[in-house]
């Protein structure tokens, strides 16, 4: 008698169903995993680019820009206004230390932590705190004439005195000067004139002035705490078109 080659039986089918859906949940999950793996990378990659080119948020460390910014607050830089328009007067301007400006800062976080972290900031999900960047106003931009002070210990930009007062803290006389910001750079100082080591303090290199190149982008909000929320404008002072009128290469 001739003997079947295949096992008909319902055991045999019930165990070739269970193996086949066995084996469809373990593809189904695969497929699920890469996925997700795909999209969380897409994510990660967006976030980089949105950070490298457009916006990125840092961390005010210090006090050297009260009132307006205050130590602890989180504000978001817009990099392509920048990269559009360059560095307008007026400006609050997160800039890398053109050499000096900044004491060395070790940030040795060790372990899991540190790499989470350094992840973290690199996508934008963290305030940059890398010790190397500052926030100060622009005051004059190349071309112009930036003295102090007159006799009401103003600010005097191409021949018009500065009224602060809007935004200023103490007094802006501490160094007495007069110079021209030169080609490619760009003047700044802190909203708290009595405690900022600006350009005011780096007269000897650059006349003061930061080089463009290490302007990282415009401060344009506050958006922590968030009773602190707000939109960063330039005052209108800088506006005068007799300032603009009064620069040496005609901007």
């Amino acid at each position: 008698m001739a003997v079947s080659a295949h096992d008909d039986s319902p055991t045999s089918a019930s165990g070739d169903r269970a193996a086949t859906v066995k084996s469809k949940k373990k593809s189904s999950f695969l497929r699920s995993a890469i996925e997700f793996v795909i999209v969380v990378a897409v994510a990660l990659a967006l976030a980089a680019g949105i950070r490298t080119f457009i916006v990125q948020p840092f961390y005010v460390p210090s006090g050297s820009m009260e009132q307006t910014l205050q130590i602890d607050d989180r504000v978001i830089a817009s990099k392509i206004t920048t990269s559009i328009s360059g560095v307008q007067r007026g400006e609050i301007m997160v800039f890398k230390d053109p050499g000096n400006w900044l004491p060395v800062v070790e940030r040795n976080i060790e372990g899991w932590r540190g790499l989470v972290a350094s992840a973290a900031t690199f996508v934008g999900l963290l305030p940059s705190d890398s010790g190397d960047d500052l926030v100060k106003r622009v005051i004059g931009i190349e071309g112009d004439r930036v003295a102090c002070c007159n006799e009401g210990g103003q600010i005097v930009l191409n021949g018009v005195a500065l009224d602060e007062t809007a935004y200023i803290d103490g007094p802006t006389d501490q160094i007495l000067f007069d110079v021209t910001v030169p080609k490619n750079g760009f003047f700044v100082m802190g909203d708290n004139r009595g405690n900022s080591a600006d350009s005011r303090f780096h007269l000897e290199q650059n006349d003061g002035a930061v080089p463009v190149e290490n302007a990282v982008g415009r401060v344009f909000t506050v958006v922590w705490p968030l009773s602190r929320l707000t939109i960063e404008t330039i005052p209108e002072l800088f506006g005068n078109p007799a300032i603009a009128a009064g620069n040496e290469f005609g901007k």
